[in-house]
């Protein structure tokens, strides 16, 4: 077992591990108002197991299990999280894999961090600034919540975070190693448009995987879909 893992904040994270057969392991990060435990992710890292790579999904801080206040939870605060995860696995090649949010977090993570080498983004969020003015646009920080989930409510911070960072995309060609986007064409929380767009600015050996029908969080059918593609393409690569 790894132990016990805290950010900088002292906060433990909670992550479930799935153990492998070698040295190769993938991290996986979920997206705004979710946690390691969204049926997709499960289903990844389980799949990936099968294939002999171990797989963490964990909740950033603030989020399921994990310690910390949701209203804390910005893209950089979790972009430190990810660091703390990796900075308990000296021993490993290492994967992120980063779902909607999660995905903006891996491209900020991997532009700093040459210990990813290998990145998969699922329906990962680009342009940040203008999905919380999208989505969150007509809700008052501080007094509502996010998508009336009285869980989740909706930070000034969160929204200027997203504000300040307005688009990872400037970011992609500071990451140089295999890059897998992945996208659902019926995705209507994140467009697909995103990963076209960051696509034009990562560098080779950079692809864009369209998955007909999928919608954000790869349900049904798209699931296994996903699954398989996803991992097929970690076991070449990483």
């Amino acid at each position: 077992m790894l132990g016990e893992i805290r950010n900088e904040h002292g906060e433990k994270l909670d992550y479930t591990y799935h153990k492998g057969k070698d040295n190769r392991i993938v991290i996986i990060g979920h997206g705004v108002t979710g946690n390691k435990d969204r049926p997709a992710l499960i289903a990844l890292a389980g799949g990936l197991a099968d294939a002999g790579i171990s797989a963490l999904r964990f909740s950033f801080s603030g989020n399921g299990e994990s310690e910390g206040a949701f209203t804390d939870s910005t893209i950089t605060k979790e972009v430190a999280d990810l660091g703390s995860i990796i900075d308990v696995l000296d021993d490993y090649k290492i994967c992120y894999v980063g779902h909607s949010m999660g995905g903006a977090v891996g491209v900020l993570r991997a532009a700093i961090d040459e210990r990813i080498e290998v990145l998969v983004s699922l329906a990962g969020m680009v342009h940040t600034k203008a999905f919380a003015d999208r989505e969150f646009g007509d809700v008052t920080p501080d007094e509502g919540f996010m998508w009336d989930e009285p869980d989740c409510p909706l930070s000034q911070a969160y929204m200027d975070d997203m504000a300040t960072i307005d688009s990872v995309a400037k970011h992609a060609s500071k990451f140089g190693g295999p890059w897998l986007l992945v996208h659902g064409s019926e995705d209507d929380i994140v467009p697909i448009q995103d990963s076209i767009d960051i696509l034009q600015f990562a560098n080779e050996p950079t692809e864009l995987l369209d998955l007909p029908g999928a919608d954000h969080v790869f349900s049904g059918d798209s699931t296994a879909v996903m699954v398989e593609k996803v991992v097929a393409w970690i076991s070449q690569k990483l």
